[in-house]
């Protein structure tokens, strides 16, 4: 069996303090014996962490030996006082107005 080779972008490791820790003490590139290993492997760092990170494979035309990346991204909404969460940022929809020509805004 090959290994599967993952490197741990910058998103990760800004987003999760477990991911930053890891970088400190074993680099940022892992290797597992398969993509379930690696994921395992991100579902541990996300319940040490504050945030979500997950395996992305690597792009088709990316220059570089890895078979994945461990990204991440913050939040919206992480310790605000309504606890509420979300991947997307609020919309006050005065953006989407004004695209819609709407000037009332």
């Amino acid at each position: 069996m090959s290994e599967y080779v993952v490197d741990v972008k910058p998103s990760a490791r800004r987003t999760n303090g477990a991911v930053g820790r890891l970088i400190q003490q074993a680099g940022s590139r892992h290797r597992f014996d398969g993509r379930a290993d690696a994921e395992a492997w991100a579902a541990g760092l996300s319940a040490q962490g504050e945030s979500t990170v997950w395996i992305r494979t690597a792009n088709p035309d990316d220059r570089s030996d890895a078979d994945a990346y461990l990204i991440g991204r913050r939040s919206w909404g992480v310790g605000s006082d309504s606890g509420a969460s979300s991947d997307v940022a609020p919309d006050s929809g005065s953006e989407q107005a004004a695209l819609d020509g709407d000037a009332r805004s």
